[in-house]
C-alpha cells in the first residue's frame, strides 16, 4: 500500500528488512522488485527478479514479473475505435490514438488524437495533459482539448484532476482506498457545461476492486439559461484468469445519467440507465487488449448500444 500512496522509499525500506529476515521468500523479493521498478532503478529490479526465480524456478508471480520487466518501457501506445448503435438515430464511430509517457518517477504526460464520425458529420480533437506525482500527496493531472467541432464536439476542453491513496490498516475486507477528484469544462457552439467529479475505488482482497464515482454537472445552453444535474456510475472489477505473463481481467458497470459530456448526444434532458462490461486480456509483458460493451435505457423509449475495442503496447 507503501506503493499506492506513491511513498516508494518507504516501500523499499520496509520489504528490504523483510527480505533480510526471511530471504527464502519468492514474494517478498517480487514486491521489493515492484518498489524498485517504483523508483526507476530498472536494472536493480531486473536483478532481484533473477534472484527470486533462481531461487524458486516454480514462482510463476517472479517468472511473470521478469517476463513484464523485460518488456516494459516509458511509453505507451494504444489504438482504440467505438461504435454507437442508436434506435432513434444513425451509428456514431470514433476513433483514436494515445501516447503515454512516463518520463520520470515524478513527472509523465498524456496526448491522444481523436477522429469522430456523428449523424453523418466529421469532427477532430487534439487532447494533452501533464502529470505530477508529489509522492504520499498523490498525483495532479493538468489538461485541455481542441477540436474541429463541426458542432457535434466540443470546441474546446480544460480539466483538472487530484487522485490519492490511502493504506487501511486493521480491515480484512479493504486493504486501501483511492479518491480521485477533478473538474472538466467543456465549451461547445451551442453550450457551455462544468463538472465536478468524485470517483472512490476500493482495493478489495484477491485484486479485486469496487468504485463509486458521483458527478455534479452544470449546464447552460445559450439562450436557455443554466440548470445542474446529478450523474453516478458503479464498477466492479475482477481477475479471471492467469498463467505466466497472460493475464484476463474483467469488470461490469452500472451508471445512472450522462455518462460522457464530450459527446453531444449525451447532453440535454433525458433521464437514462446504462448496463455494461468489460475485459482486458494482457497478453505479453508489454501489450494488451481490451473490450467492452454497454446499453443505454433512456426517457421516451430511446435506446443505445456501445461497444469498443483497444490495443496497448509498451516500450
Amino acid at each position: 500500500m507503501y506503493l499506492r500512496e506513491g511513498r516508494g522509499k518507504e516501500a523499499l525500506q520496509a520489504l528490504t528488512h523483510a527480505v533480510e529476515l526471511d530471504p527464502q521468500r519468492a514474494d517478498l523479493r517480487v514486491a521489493r522488485a515492484g518498489a524498485l521498478r517504483t523508483l526507476g532503478r530498472q536494472s536493480e529490479a531486473r536483478l532481484e527478479l533473477k534472484r527470486t526465480v533462481d531461487l524458486d524456478p516454480t514462482s510463476e508471480n517472479g517468472r511473470a514479473a521478469l517476463i513484464a520487466l523485460r518488456g516494459e518501457g516509458r511509453h505507451e501506445l494504444r489504438f482504440g475505435v467505438n461504435s454507437d448503435l442508436f434506435s432513434f438515430a444513425d451509428a456514431n464511430q470514433d476513433g483514436g490514438i494515445t501516447v503515454i509517457s512516463h518520463w520520470s518517477p515524478h513527472w509523465a504526460s498524456m496526448a491522444s488524437g481523436s477522429g469522430y464520425y456523428k449523424g453523418g458529420t466529421g469532427a477532430e480533437k487534439f487532447i494533452a495533459s501533464l502529470i505530477r506525482n508529489f509522492g504520499g500527496w498523490g498525483t495532479v493531472t493538468l489538461g485541455g482539448a481542441i477540436g474541429h467541432d463541426n458542432g457535434v464536439i466540443p470546441k474546446h476542453e480544460a480539466y483538472f484532476e487530484a487522485d490519492r491513496g490511502f493504506r487501511l490498516h486493521r480491515t480484512p475486507f479493504v486493504h486501501g482506498l483511492e479518491i480521485v477528484c477533478g473538474q472538466h469544462w467543456y465549451w461547445y457552439s451551442t453550450a457551455r457545461i462544468l463538472t465536478f467529479n468524485e470517483m472512490t475505488l476500493l482495493y478489495l482482497p484477491g485484486d479485486w476492486t469496487w468504485s463509486l464515482g458521483l458527478t455534479g454537472s452544470q449546464s447552460h445552453f445559450y439562450g436557455a439559461g443554466s440548470q445542474w444535474r446529478p450523474s453516478g456510475v458503479t464498477r466492479l472489477g475482477f481477475p479471471i484468469a492467469s498463467r505466466e505473463q497472460r493475464r484476463l481481467g474483467g469488470n461490469v458497470f452500472y451508471a445512472v445519467g450522462t455518462e460522457n459530456f464530450a459527446h453531444i448526444d449525451q447532453i440535454g434532458e433525458f433521464a437514462s440507465h446504462t448496463y455494461g462490461g468489460g475485459l482486458r486480456l494482457q497478453f505479453a509483458g508489454n501489450q494488451d487488449v481490451t473490450g467492452f460493451a454497454a446499453y443505454q435505457s433512456r426517457s421516451q423509449d430511446h435506446t443505445e448500444s456501445s461497444f469498443g475495442f483497444s490495443y496497448g503496447i509498451r516500450f
